[in-house]
Parts: C-alpha cells; sequence; structure tokens
C-alpha cells in the first residue's frame, strides 16, 4: 500500500489568500493520521488537497514514492469519506456501494464478491436492498465507508464523517473505524475533524494546525506527533491549550529565581510557586511566564503547604465517577481541578490549591515551552 508524504506544502487563492503555509510531514504505511484544530485552520483544505479536490499552490506530495501533485483524483489511488455521506439517492445500498467499481470496467462478479464482502464487514447486509431515505444517519455512515472500502484503496480519507451523528452514535462509530482500521491496516488513514476527543482515540499521529492572535500562522503546523506526546508534552501554548479536556489551567507569572531543579516564579499577587523545569537559557529574573498545570495535577490541600493557591470554589460539577471543581485564586483566571467523586467541596468554599511542581509546564513569553525536568 502506499504512505503520504508532503513536502513544503502550500495554499493560496488568487495568490494572496494563504490558507497552507510550508507543511511538511509523512504519514506512514498503515498509519492512522488525524489532522485536527478548530474551524477555518485549513484541515479540511489539506485534506482535500491529498485527495486531488484541491490543487496545491506550491511543494510536492508523494502517495508512496509517486509525485501525485498534478494527477486527477481518480488515478492517485484514494477513497474518500465526505461529511454529508454524499450518497445516490435513487439507487440501493448495494448499487450505491458498488457504483464506483461499475465505472472502473469491474465485471458483475468481481463487484458483486467485493460488495457482499464489505457487507460481512460492516454488518449491513440486511439494509442492502434500501434507499438512503430509508437509512438512519449511522446506516448512511457505514454505506459511505463501504463505497470507500470497496475499492481497496492505498490511502483512505475522512473528512469529520460522524459530525452529523448524535454523541452517543459517534462513539459507536469510532469504535467502528478503529475496529476497520486494524482490519485494513496495509492502508493509511487521513482522518479530519475539529473534535479533540477522536483525535486523541484514534490517532497513531496528531497533526495540530494552528489559529491564533497570530494571524500568519494560520494553517501551519503546529505539532505532529502521537496522542500522548502532545497532552504531555505540548511545544506552546496553543497545543497545551488546545489537546485536553478540561484544557490545560494558565496562571499568568514572573521569574522569581532560577534553581537547579526548576523555576521559581510569582504571580501577580505575590503567590510564590515552583516549576520543575529546565531554564534552557532562555529565562532571567523578571522575565514573563505562564504556568500550565492540568485538572488531574491539583489537589486541595493544606494552606500551610507549599506551591498552593487561596482559592474560592465558583462551581462544582459532578459527573459521577469524578467531579470538577471550578475554583478563582485572587486576581487569577479561573482554574479548574478534577476531584474525587466523593469530594465534599461546596460552592463558597474558601480552600487552597496544591499544585504539583513535577507536573508543571512553563511558557515563556513567545508562548513557547521550556523542556520539563520529569515525564
Amino acid at each position: 500500500m502506499a504512505g503520504v508524504t508532503l513536502k513544503n506544502v502550500f495554499k493560496s487563492y488568487d495568490g494572496t489568500n494563504l490558507v497552507i503555509k510550508d507543511v511538511s510531514l509523512e504519514i506512514a504505511n498503515g498509519e492512522f493520521c488525524v489532522f485536527v484544530g478548530p474551524s477555518g485552520c485549513g484541515k479540511s483544505t489539506l485534506l482535500r488537497m491529498v485527495a486531488g479536490l484541491e490543487d496545491i499552490s506550491s511543494g510536492d506530495l508523494f502517495i508512496g514514492d509517486k509525485q501525485v501533485n498534478k494527477l486527477a483524483p481518480s488515478e492517485r489511488n484514494v477513497a474518500m469519506v465526505f461529511q454529508n455521506y454524499a450518497l445516490y439517492p435513487h439507487m440501493d445500498v448495494t448499487e450505491n456501494i458498488g457504483f464506483g467499481m461499475r465505472l472502473a470496467g469491474y465485471d458483475k462478479e468481481t463487484i458483486k464478491s467485493r460488495v457482499d464482502r464489505i457487507a460481512d464487514i460492516l454488518q449491513i447486509q440486511p439494509l442492502m436492498q434500501r434507499k438512503p431515505r430509508a437509512l438512519s444517519g449511522g446506516q448512511r455512515q457505514r454505506v459511505a465507508i463501504g463505497r470507500a472500502l470497496v475499492r481497496d484503496p492505498g490511502v483512505f480519507l475522512f473528512d469529520e464523517p460522524l459530525s452529523n451523528l448524535d454523541a452517543s452514535l459517534r462513539t459507536q462509530m469510532r469504535v467502528e473505524i478503529a475496529k476497520l482500521h486494524r482490519q485494513y491496516g496495509k492502508a493509511s488513514t487521513i482522518y479530519v475533524t475539529h473534535d479533540q476527543v477522536e483525535a486523541m482515540t484514534l490517532a497513531d499521529k496528531i497533526v495540530l494546525l494552528h489559529t491564533g492572535a497570530d494571524v500568519l500562522r494560520y494553517g501551519s503546523v503546529a505539532q505532529v506527533g502521537s496522542p500522548l506526546e502532545l497532552y504531555a508534552r505540548p511545544r506552546n501554548l496553543f497545543v497545551a491549550g488546545f489537546i485536553g479536556s478540561p484544557k490545560m489551567n494558565f496562571i499568568k507569572a514572573s521569574v522569581l529565581r532560577i534553581e537547579n531543579d526548576g523555576v521559581v516564579v510569582e504571580t501577580p499577587h505575590k503567590r510564590v510557586l515552583k516549576a520543575a523545569v529546565s531554564a534552557d537559557k532562555r529565562l532571567k529574573t523578571g522575565d514573563e511566564v505562564t504556568l500550565g498545570i492540568r485538572s488531574e495535577h491539583l489537589e486541595l490541600a493544606d494552606s500551610a503547604k507549599e506551591n498552593t493557591l487561596p482559592c474560592r470554589v465558583q462551581w462544582v460539577e459532578r459527573l459521577g465517577d469524578m467531579t470538577y471543581a471550578y475554583l478563582q485564586p485572587e486576581q487569577e483566571e479561573q482554574v479548574i481541578v478534577r476531584l474525587s467523586s466523593k469530594s465534599t467541596v461546596s460552592i463558597e468554599d474558601n480552600v487552597s490549591l496544591y499544585i504539583q511542581p513535577q507536573e508543571c509546564h512553563l511558557f515563556d513569553a513567545e508562548g513557547m515551552a521550556l523542556p520539563r525536568l520529569t515525564v
């Protein structure tokens, strides 16, 4: 089968509106790669460039060892599943799945054999004589996936395929897509979503595309890596704030002193906190920084303990297996802490929030992460 390689790829409209900026990445044979990012970051445009539905303004695109910049979609050995299913309403399921093979000139026996095999894999045998209007959203999506699978392509492309489904069905279909990828592990898969849960649970590799206050960064790659890499070691504030639910907590501070085992910072309200990171020769006393900490690495503690912030509880969400408390430190942004389901914390309680130094992230004034001393 085929991997996908992008080298210094750009996309602009009318030569001025630049939407994809210098993207270079490799997607290996059999790898499940997810393009993720907020609306407008260019992830669907990048996918359509791989499919051949959008031209590449500059750079090179390879599928396997073949450069495909100028090849038509039908010549790229890719199959695409669209957000809106794009089924033919006058055809039944059997005809919809086999239509592409008919156009390609396959004989009837080969088409029937492949369609029957795909129906077994997707468990849609009872639906084969139905028209799309008689199918549920999840069933239509299975048919759309079947139409892609039957072609046995080298690369599968999914453009937000679950966005039209309700929450429970999205979860079910996410599992089905993961199982299908394992079964068809020889084919590379590129999957576009704005839903980070889909990205974290499906991906071997995540490509997070940038948006932010700096318009020049739109359409560029913020970070590439495994889901846990992006979660545990975000390269910058954008990645740290996007990956994770709830998102990472951020506390504005300035450098108080630099020690061998970390950096000591001071909040605007003169609270002293420590992060187990390396100054990396970039920091000096007085520099503005942002301390980041995830909700599961916070805990309520005795006020006498070091590395604590006094807070007032603003809101409590009890979700059964866990509790999220929304805390307001003095003159700081709101902080979310994950607690046990047995926690008795209540709105308006005054609490002390302990911040684990070894779990802290620290970002410089440019928003770039300092190296952590621990994993």
